[in-house]
């Protein structure tokens, strides 16, 4: 993403002045040595290729989604010179602590959307591929983070030290435009900025982006963003994230999706630094399911922590400001539950590794056009944050 263009964000909260923010997006030991194997590379028209990696088992699923299984230790990431000799942490050495486990009776029970899970053999992890013609990405990684795209933001943005975050996301699909390179996304985020500009960062959530997918779907993405080096990854598309679970295929379909006005569905997210190791581990769903971890020798501005954190939806692309697609459910922050996309229950990991509600001075609700999108509901507990936001973009 583009660091020199970064949107204002406009507070809802009275009394507070529209701040800048850096939106990135829109992160027990088994000793495995990384090392390459066999090239075997796909049909002409797949879309993403298997570069040295050998492929155990290619699995197809509802829907036409290709998942190749490869060895753990033969998948992409140990291609990064970095990560050449690395052994992979196939666990968490320990979770972060909740202090407080379960929602106030006030909250909405929702059910869980599910994830794309892949029956891989033990010892390999899927990684998406798709040779079907009527579903090919024409959106190169190269192109998702580009000079002079367009950004903005809804949501609540965060300003302190921390060591991860967890999350309730409630899921949709807004619409995108089909022929639009723009993305639209629900997401958690964190990172690490230097004194000048550079940052590191690291998310997960849920994205619609038909152009890098080759459809309208919610999918579940994670991402890497290298302040150093200006470089961005999404999944596996690059040397980076380091993936244990042999059935999350990440890149798939989230499934259900909420209704505007009908069932409501959530998923739950996590992004925390594992204290003994120092990797960035992302976990997902009540019992905090391990799926991978960025190394923390890929990180330049967030080895000991994180400085700042973004909760909600953003918009990006060449259009995203212009010709703006639906963030959310597609309407204002403050049509509240059912119809307003939410995340709740929002709460960081404090240098102790418990879970622990954010500082509400240190925080800041708020949206970057509040025209085209709104945040409401703002709530503060003992069990998180809490906010509605979303919006039609131009469709108004």
């Amino acid at each position: 993403m583009n660091m020199r263009n970064r949107p204002c964000y406009i507070s809802t909260m009275k009394e507070k002045p529209s701040i800048r923010v850096i939106i990135l997006f829109a992160y027990f030991a088994l000793s495995i040595g990384g090392t390459e194997g066999k090239c075997i590379k796909g049909g002409s028209n797949t879309s993403r290729v298997l570069m040295n990696c050998q492929v155990n088992k290619t699995i197809m699923v509802e829907g036409g989604d290709v998942y190749d299984c490869v060895g753990v230790n033969l998948q992409p990431a140990f291609h990064h010179p970095l990560l050449k000799d690395h052994k992979i942490q196939m666990e968490p050495s320990s979770l972060p602590f909740n202090v407080h486990t379960e929602s106030p009776s006030s909250m909405h029970t929702i059910p869980q959307a599910q994830l794309s899970i892949i029956d891989c053999p033990t010892g390999t992890i899927p990684i998406l591929r798709n040779n079907r013609g009527d579903h090919v990405a024409t959106y190169s990684t190269d192109q998702v983070v580009a000079k002079g795209e367009q950004q903005e933001a809804a949501g609540i943005k965060y300003f302190d030290e921390l060591y991860g975050t967890r999350a309730r996301i409630n899921v949709y699909e807004p619409k995108v435009k089909t022929g639009s390179k723009d993305l639209s996304a629900s997401s958690i985020q964190i990172g690490g900025r230097s004194e000048v500009t550079n940052a590191d960062s690291i998310g997960v959530g849920s994205w619609v982006y038909p152009s890098y997918s080759g459809d309208n779907f919610a999918r579940f993405h994670v991402y890497w963003y290298d302040g150093l080096q200006n470089k961005d990854c999404v999944d596996h598309e690059c040397p980076a994230f380091v993936q244990v679970s042999s059935i999350v295929g990440l890149g798939g379909r989230i499934h259900p999706v909420s209704i505007y006005n009908g069932p409501q569905y959530e998923i739950v997210v996590q992004i925390f630094k594992d204290p003994k190791t120092k990797n960035w581990w992302v976990t997902y769903g009540e019992k905090n399911t391990p799926i991978g971890y960025w190394p923390s020798s890929l990180f330049h501005y967030m080895k000991q922590s994180c400085n700042y954190a973004l909760w909600g939806g953003y918009v990006t692309g060449p259009t995203a400001s212009t010709n703006s697609p639906q963030m959310g459910s597609g309407h204002f922050g403050s049509e509240g539950y059912g119809k307003a996309a939410f995340m709740k229950n929002i709460q960081i990991v404090d240098k102790n590794n418990n879970h622990v509600t954010p500082h509400t001075n240190k925080a800041r609700p708020g949206s970057s056009n509040l025209d085209k999108y709104t945040t409401d509901g703002y709530d503060v507990n003992k069990y998180g944050m809490h906010i509605y936001y979303g919006g039609p973009g131009a469709v108004v």
